[in-house]
């Protein structure tokens, strides 16, 4: 167990040392670092494989695991109430942090139409639209194209009605638990690659935008609006970690058990690539296999902490830009369409762009204002990445806690 250990936390720093590196190289080297980004993708594309197998496999297991029917309801409106009030509680810091340092003002609003217009063009996710896509008619092409939500829904319904068949059902549980402890372990060998992969991501990223003094230029511009996101996003990672030690009686111990998924979120910013690595973590860290089978798949599709608090922020910061004044009516509309829309907001890198457009039209401001935030969002995606991550890390050991307390 001891060399164990000492294995995970040499990994860990390793990866650290990954980020580090990634973003040294980026800063000194440029464009140059370029020429690596398919380390990046490759890392990227390892992990990202064994997502459908996993989530398959766990989701069925683990709601096989629990026995009686009607527990899935207890554990589902646990965790649904859960990620609902965090991403509620993560739209009212930004607007409140967002209110507090008003970084809109005094910027001026050089609206560059053609730079938002990849984001524009994509028709707006509407939630009739999460609704629908939450049952789809081929799975095979719902997985072909990334899209977990129909993939968990189906599995949540396998994996209750396979609880009903009895006897007949056991080998088939058995079938699905070993399918889920060989992706495991495959998600532990493609781990070993992780700190290459990540120095890769972070320095081609970086690269791409002109290394480090055109990285300073670009925040220059709009420095105070990324100090806010990011003093919002830390404010709510100290609430989880309070949450979490009020509810569980752990606190940064728990956190630093799940620092290696964190810090592979906010290297590829992705919290369902992260996925398996979270789950891993989370094992290790105590949560039991049922709660983290059921809780994390969930959260890496509908529980985006992160990014809600992010688009509440950027929506107040473009309504600043143009003056134009956002009462409590209007904010009010900011919260709940931020709440709502955080949970179209795939798992993949920008996604919260895309859906951010709902909450411009619900408060009638100009959609050509996304451009203003293009130039920095590659790096704010990390650090929203990283607290949605956490938000589903926490909401593991918190359910799991209830779980446990309800089964005594």
């Amino acid at each position: 167990m001891a060399a164990k250990s000492s294995h995970e936390k040499f990994l860990l720093w390793a990866i650290i040392i990954g980020v580090a590196l990634g973003i040294a190289a980026g800063a000194v080297f440029g464009s140059k670092m370029q020429s690596i980004d398919w380390l990046g993708v490759l890392f990227l594309n390892a992990l990202k494989m064994t997502i459908i197998p996993l989530i398959i496999a766990a989701v069925i297991s683990g709601v096989a695991s629990l026995g009686d029917i009607r527990k899935l309801g207890k554990i589902g409106g646990s965790t649904v109430g859960y990620y609902a009030s965090t991403t509620a509680v993560a739209v009212l810091i930004g607007l409140a942090v967002v209110n507090l340092m008003r970084p809109g003002d005094g910027i001026a609003s050089n609206i560059n139409t053609a730079a938002a217009s990849e984001i524009l063009e994509k028709d707006p996710v509407t939630f009739t639209d999460i609704v629908l896509t939450m049952v789809s008619p081929n799975l095979i092409a719902a997985a072909s194209q990334m899209q977990l939500l129909p993939i968990i829904v189906f599995s949540l319904i396998f994996g209750a009605a396979l609880t009903t068949v009895g006897e007949n059902g056991r080998p088939v549980i058995n079938f699905f638990n070993g399918i889920n402890d060989v992706m495991m372990k495959l998600v532990n060998w493609i781990m070993y690659f992780a700190p290459v992969g990540i120095f890769a991501l972070i320095a081609s990223r970086l690269g791409e935008t002109g290394g480090g003094q055109a990285l300073l230029e670009e925040i220059s511009g709009v420095g105070t609006y990324v100090l806010t996101v990011i003093l919002g996003l830390s404010c709510h990672f100290i609430f989880l970690v309070c949450l979490l030690k009020i509810v569980t009686g752990r606190g940064l111990d728990y956190i630093t058990a799940m620092s290696r998924a964190i810090i592979t979120a906010f290297g590829t910013a992705s919290s369902s690539a992260t996925l398996p690595i979270t789950m891993g973590c989370a094992q290790k860290a105590g949560v039991s296999a049922r709660s983290t089978k059921f809780v994390l798949p969930l959260g890496a599709t509908v529980n985006m902490d992160g990014t809600a608090l992010y688009e509440a922020v950027a929506v107040m910061f473009i309504a600043q830009v143009y003056a134009i004044e956002m009462g409590f009516y209007e904010q009010t509309i900011i919260f709940i369409t931020a709440t709502l829309a955080a949970i179209g907001a795939a798992g993949i890198p920008q996604a919260g762009l895309v859906t951010m457009i709902i909450v411009l039209s619900a408060v009638n401001l100009p959609l050509e204002g996304i451009s203003l935030l293009l130039a920095v969002d590659w790096l704010l995606d990390r650090f929203r990445t990283a607290v949605n991550v956490s938000g589903d890390s926490v909401g593991a050991a918190i359910i799991d806690k209830f779980d446990n307390t309800a089964s005594r």
